[in-house]
């Protein structure tokens, strides 16, 4: 997310490109850093644990350098566009989480109504058995990278309209608050069991608890440190249902 927000900054402050097309170096590039992951995973059989630790440092590497660790602030006044609010209903909404929510409602419909997203759920629940049936497990895990990618661009985007900048720095703990989002909406970590609307209410959950604990004047350090600890309450609170399931 990090690399995005600074390649799509950096590439309009630097050759003055319009802002449709930063942001679309940007997701181009994150997209591509997801198709990596999968090829990985999928022809060079690597573990996904270790290929997604491993590009994480090199994409924070990447960044670090190529950003030489300083924010981007001179971008495209239509970056900023998601980050504006309207008024709805006495509160101020940003076009951004409607961005947002329309993201969750497309995802979930490929999900439930096409065959595609009935493929993801057969390759997370046995891989084996869905190879088995003809469907080509390795191309559904390679797309579903890809897309994982094109969605960090987006959240690059957004990251960008909300502050305003690019921040080579930003995104350092969204990945340990995305997998505690997914895991409390009900996501199994194991595979093959999941709805996206449990995951949307698991992110308004981990928001409205880091965004109390900062009112609250609590350290970031104590935040992390409590996020942590629901990761590890929420798998440990999944395998004791699959336990219980069998």
């Amino acid at each position: 997310m990090a690399l995005g927000s600074i390649v799509m900054t950096k590439v309009a402050a630097d050759y003055g490109l319009s802002a449709p097309v930063a942001i679309f170096c940007g997701i181009l590039v994150t997209t591509l850093f997801g198709a990596v992951n999968g090829l990985l995973v999928t022809r060079v059989k690597l573990p996904p644990f270790i290929v997604t630790l491993g590009t994480l440092n090199i994409a924070f590497a990447i960044t670090q350098l190529y950003s030489r660790a300083q924010t981007i602030t001179q971008i495209p006044d239509g970056m900023n566009l998601l980050g504006e609010t309207f008024g709805l209903g006495g509160a101020r909404v940003a076009y951004g989480a409607v961005l947002m929510l329309v993201l969750y409602l497309a995802t979930w419909l490929w999900l439930r109504e096409t065959a595609p997203g009935r493929h993801v759920y057969a390759v997370g629940n046995n891989p084996e058995a869905t190879r088995l049936t003809g469907i080509p497990t390795e191309r559904v895990l390679l797309m579903v990278y890809m897309l994982a990618g094109a969605f960090y661009g987006i959240a690059s985007m957004l990251a960008v309209a909300r502050t305003g900048a690019g921040d080579p720095n930003a995104g350092q703990t969204e990945n340990l608050d995305a997998i505690t989002a997914v895991v409390l909406g009900g996501t199994s970590l194991f595979g093959g069991r999941g709805v996206l609307l449990g995951t949307l209410v698991g992110a308004l959950i981990v928001g409205v608890f880091r965004n109390g604990l900062t009112l609250m004047g609590v350290s970031s350090v104590y935040q992390i440190l409590v996020t942590g600890i629901l990761v590890i309450l929420a798998v440990a609170t999944d395998q004791m249902s699959r336990k219980g399931g069998r």
